[in-house]
Order: structure tokens, then sequence, then C-alpha cells
């Protein structure tokens, strides 16, 4: 839905447009909670008729099963990370028994990740490590539940605390958590595990199988989800289980692992352990993580703006010394320089792959901005938003709990402070961050060095001895070198912009402009958006926008104020009362309206890939960028994601939508076109397959 000024030079935001990726995807992104009965001891699932853990204890049976049975913590001594993957969260006792563990093996754990950095640089340990629990469940407790469950268990409180904390909404997709500065990583998978399990992306040290008994729950061990499991493991891999049942042990061994019985728990005489030992290697595409990386942890990362930032941020938490560059002298000069940008989720009826892409990457965001603006080291407000509907609008915003919830006119204006013209979409996971200091706050670490003044004009191959590439300017002039780069240089990533850049989607630019003033009655309380936005800066201005104008539109500066407050005067009926001040920034994104996050393509015509993940790469080459408007959502998804991908962690995206983001996507449309294929369908892996 866009419309435009009389004279077709400013177009307004599209934060109201259908998503084009949205199918026939019922029920949507909801989830059924988990139907507990706490009246047994211990407490019981009706829906399965099942207990959830035996009566000698939770915690004691994580200890025994999942512990002893994938020989830990002996097993994750000296590496620098250890993946292991879970079926079955449950009430959450063995990711609490395994995170207590790793506590205890890692004393700096708990104190994050600047201790962590102090640790190596005094000798105390050699490097950071981690620790990666994905753990999938259908039917996530609730909050209360959760709470109620560990308080009859005795689990450690802190650790509790903080995992209710964290505790994300009942919706699909994978929740990442980062506990411990981030030493500590839960990615809750929330779906069903026969499509959950074959769409992750990622290598696992460990197993622990923990559904309800085969015969009350056999999805949980069917031996196609066994299959899949054998795809994720590493040579070696350990699993566990404390169950003993045939098919079970059956599905293992058909999948390549090697089975035998150790000592039960609770009663049980024995139960499951088994080792990976696979006669062939899965081959891996080129668009995926292959290994782990083993050279120089130096990177170059090109832009200061968000994208750059977050990438930054990201790989120097994990030991790495990052260089960052920049044309202009100082970081956040372009369009992540404005006093403030909105954060929010979005919901289509059809929850399709734009909706599930931006869910997972507001989600994310949304964590990482609540910690830092609660802790005060960044200005902004994390205590919700509110999306008002547009009239007429055929397609109602749905009520997702916990995500997002519509309200009547009556509360939201209430809720606001403001007459606004509708009811509205209140996200609880929403709010306001200033960009600009977001981005000092990510540089300002002790492995960054941002140079500015340091235009980037292109890139050397490889050296042969230490794999290193030179970024020279357009003199060639040697500007830094590293065996790793990251391009989030925003205008850059344009065809032109990098010498040798080749192979991305074409990338569209625009220009958008915010203004802000001293209002002529109450400022918002708490941000709000629809037709336009607007918020309270920590000053008391409000700040509203965005207009978005094509490059060289003959627009100015005076015409774009008056659009944003012809659009502020419609949502909220406030004005200026005083001067009105303004900054523009150039967007620059895709036409699908999707980022580019992932290894650098390689464009090559003799090669008709018809999958995002099969197109060769430029090796220790990334590209962050494309954000368009929504940098502050993409950011921190482009830094975990690139960060995890470069360590070959498990992904915070599944499989689906890592295509929908993969910079070579653009490649496989023309080959597509080319050959006649039609579009891929936008879903995840079918039941029962493997989806690398």
């Amino acid at each position: 839905m866009r419309s435009a000024s009389e004279g077709g030079a400013i177009i307004a935001d599209e934060a109201g447009t259908r998503d084009p990726g949205a199918g026939p995807r019922d029920p949507g992104p909801a989830l059924a909670p988990a139907r507990i009965d706490f009246g047994t001891t211990p407490p019981r699932a009706p829906d399965y008729g099942d207990l959830y853990h035996p009566s000698q204890g939770a915690l004691a049976q994580a200890r025994h099963v999942f512990l002893g049975g994938n020989g830990l913590p002996a097993r994750w001594a000296g590496c620098r990370s250890f993946a292991i993957l879970e079926t079955g969260f449950g009430l959450g006792h063995n990711f609490l028994a395994l995170w207590q563990a790793w506590r205890d093996s890692h004393p700096d754990t708990a104190e994050g990740p600047r201790t962590m950095a102090r640790a190596v640089a005094a000798g105390r340990i050699r490097a950071p490590a981690f620790l990666d629990v994905v753990s999938v469940e259908r039917h996530p407790v609730t909050h209360e539940d959760l709470c109620r469950a560990h308080a009859l268990s005795g689990v450690p409180a802190d650790l509790s605390a903080a995992l209710r904390q964290a505790w994300p909404p009942a919706v699909q997709g994978l929740h990442r958590l980062d506990f411990d500065g981030g030493q500590v990583r839960l990615t809750l998978a929330l779906g069903d595990v026969a499509e959950v399990v074959p769409s992750l992306v990622g290598r696992f040290d460990a197993f622990c199988l923990d559904g309800f008994a085969p015969d009350r729950n056999p999805a949980m061990w069917d031996a196609r989800l066994m299959k899949a499991l054998a795809r994720l493991a590493r040579p070696g891999a350990t699993l566990a289980t404390w169950s003993v049942a045939r098919p079970v042990r059956e599905g293992l061994a058909a999948a390549g692992f090697a089975v035998s019985r150790a000592a039960g728990f609770g009663g049980k005489r024995a139960m499951t352990v088994a080792r990976f030992t696979p006669r062939v290697a899965p081959a891996i595409p080129p668009g995926r993580p292959r290994s782990t990386w083993h050279g120089p942890r130096e990177a170059v990362v090109v832009g200061a703006g968000l994208a750059g930032a977050a990438v930054a941020r990201s790989l120097a938490d994990r030991g790495w010394r990052c260089t960052v560059l920049d044309a202009a002298a100082a970081p956040a000069q372009g369009a992540s320089g404005n006093p403030a940008g909105l954060f929010h989720g979005v919901v289509h009826p059809g929850d399709g792959v734009h909706a599930r892409v931006h869910r997972h990457a507001a989600l994310l965001a949304a964590r990482r901005y609540t910690a830092l603006i609660r802790a005060g080291l960044v200005p902004g407000q994390a205590e919700g938003l509110l999306v008002v509907q547009p009239e007429g609008d055929p397609d109602a915003m749905p009520t997702v709990a916990g995500y997002v919830e519509t309200w009547d006119a009556a509360r939201s204006s209430q809720w606001v402070g403001l007459p606004l013209p509708g009811p509205a979409g209140h996200y609880p996971a929403g709010g306001w961050i200033d960009p600009s200091a977001l981005v000092r706050h990510q540089l300002d670490h002790p492995d960054i060095t941002f140079i500015g003044d340091a235009p980037v004009a292109g890139f050397d191959p490889p050296d042969a001895a230490e794999a290193c590439r030179t970024l020279r300017d357009a003199a060639g002039r040697v500007l830094a070198r590293a065996p790793l780069i990251v391009l989030a240089a925003g205008p850059g990533l344009r065809e032109g912009g990098i010498h040798g850049l080749r192979g991305l989607p074409a990338l569209g630019s625009s220009l958008g402009q915010v203004s802000w003033f001293a209002a002529d009655g109450p400022p918002p309380r708490v941000p709000v958006s629809g037709h336009g936005y607007a918020l309270k800066l920590g000053d008391g201005q409000v700040l509203c926008g965005a207009t978005t104008q094509p490059e060289g539109s003959p627009a100015g500066p005076q015409e774009a104020h008056l659009w944003n407050l012809q659009r502020l005067h419609r949502l909220t009926g406030l004005g200026p009362a005083g001067p009105v001040y303004g900054r523009q920034g150039m967007r620059i994104a895709p036409t699908d309206r999707l980022p580019l996050i992932g290894p650098l393509p390689v464009a090559d015509p003799r090669a008709a890939v018809t999958q995002a993940r099969r197109v060769p790469r430029l090796a220790g080459v990334y590209v962050a960028g494309g954000f368009g408007s929504r940098g502050l959502i993409w950011a921190p998804l482009a830094g975990a994601l690139i960060a995890a991908w470069v360590e070959n962690e498990p992904l915070p995206l599944p499989s689906d939508l890592l295509d929908a983001v993969d910079p070579a996507r653009g490649l496989v449309r023309q080959a597509r076109r080319a050959s006649g294929t039609p579009p891929s369908p936008a879903r995840g892996a079918m039941p029962g397959r493997a989806s690398p």
C-alpha cells in the first residue's frame, strides 16, 4: 500500500504492505502451550499420558542420562565451542543441568566476554569458550508453569530466573537466548520436530533425546528423525537417551550410530548411548558452513553503520581482532546516524517468508536492545510499541499471544496518551533506540579498531602465504589486510561500488528523511506507528517520519518535513511548536525487501544452479547489507549469523530462511529464468526430509 505526494516525489514507508511470500500456512505462527498436571508428583502431561521426569528427580536424571551418557563435562574440556541438540525441551531441566556443568568447568563464563577477554590476555585461559544448546519443543511451557516446575524440582535459582526472564513467546521459529554474556547460548527451536530438525543448519557434538515415551509420542522417535540427526552430527558425536526401545535403537543404528547400553536411571535397568560413526561423510553445499575456522582470527569489516558494527561486535566477542573501515571520518554517518529508530515485529495472515525472517530478526533485536536500554548503555525505550491498523484493511491484524495483540482505539489511545485514529497491534517486544549510540557502543571493544577516511575501492585475491586479502582505496593505497572480510558498506554493495564485487541481487536506493521538534502537545508515552510513526526522544522532543524519496528526487527537505508532519497529525493530532529539524539518509535494498547476509557468491555463467546454497562462494568474504529502512531489525541477525557461520556453530535461521537472505539468490533467479524452472516453495523442509 503505497501513496505519494502530489508531485510524486515522496513515497510513504511500506510498513503495512503484504508479504509477497505469504501463502496458506495455517494455523500461523502461534503454538499451543504445554498442558501440565501439577496434581501429581512428578508433573504429568495429560495430552501424552506420561510424566515429565522420574520421581527420583529431573536434575538427577539429566546428570546421569544426558551429561553422563554423553561423557560430559569431560568431552568439552579444552574445546573452543561445543554444540548440543536436544529433542524435547520440556521443563528445561536438561538445559539447566548442562548450563550449571558448563559454569562449573568454565569459571570465567558467568562474568561475560569482557572478563573472558581479560583472562585470555592474562594467559589464564587459551581462548573464549562457548556452549550452544539447541532444543526442540512443539508445546512450550508457559512462563508461570516454568516458574512452578522449577520451584518444585529445586533447580539453581539464578539460572531459573535468567531463563524465565528471557523466555520467548510461543511462536514458531528459532529463538536465540544468550546467557552469561553470550558464552552460553540456548536456541529454542519451537515447532513440530519432524519439520524443525530437518531445517536446522549446524554440526553438533552431542545429542539428548528426551521426548515422551515412544509409545506415547512416536513422532519424537521416528526413524526419519534419526536420519535427520545423523545429517547434523559431527563424526564422533555422542548421543544419550533413557529409552531402550527396539525401534529407537534400530533407527539410530540404521542412521550410522554405533549403539550400546549403559546403566539406567530411576528404576530403569538400562539406557541407550551411541556414537556417530558414518561410513561416508555427508556432502555439504558451498553455501553452508563447511568447517571450523583454523587460521588467525583477524577480520576487516567494511562499513561502520549498524550492519558493520553488529558483525564486528559479534566477532570480537568470540575472540576475533576486527578492523572496521569506513569512508566517513566517524562511525554511523549514513542512515545509522538518525537520532532514533523503531524496532518491532510484523505479522501477515499467511506467515510467509518475509514475516518469518522478520520475526526471527525482530525478536532477536528486541532481546539485545532491551538489555542495552535497561542497563543504561544506549538511549531508548523498550516498553512496547503500537502499530495502528490502516482504515479499511481487509486483513485485520491477528492476535498472536506474547508477540502481538490487537487493541481497540480506546485502549490504544489511553496507553499512548494521544487520540489514535483506529485499533492497533500492540507489540510488547518493541520500542525505539538511538542507532548512532548503538553503533558507538558496539565498536567500543578492546579487539575492535575503527579507521575512518578509508574508502574501500576493492580487494586483492588472497596471498599464498597467509590466505589474507588486502583492501585498497581508489589510488591503490593499502587500507588493511586480513583472512576474513565482511562487506557491510551499504551503498558500496551496489554494482561498481567495490571493484570485483559481483553476483549480488540488484540493489535499489532511496532517501529517507526524519523530522524532530518540540511538539504542541504531550508527546506519545510509547512509540506509535502506522502511516508514519512518532516517538518521544530522551529530551522530550518528538521524532516522526520517515519519507522514502527516489534517489535524485527534486523534493527538498522542506517538502519532506511537510510530508512527515501531515502524517504525524493524522496519526496523533500533534504538530510542531517551534523549529523543525531533520536528517536524511540513503537506504539500499533488494526488490524483495529481504537483507543480504552470508558468504559472497561467485558469479559463474557456466553454472546453472537452482538453489542458493549450491552456488560457489568466494572464500573468506561475507556480505551484510541491503537492509533498507529496517537496519535496526536486520543488524543483530546479521552479526549473529555471520559469526556463527564463520565459527561453524549452529545457525540462528532455518534452512529455507537462510536461502531467503542468501546473497546468491539473485544468481539463482537468473538461472531459474534461463532454464524455465518455477520458483521453489517458500517453506521449510518437508517432514522426514533432510534439508542441509
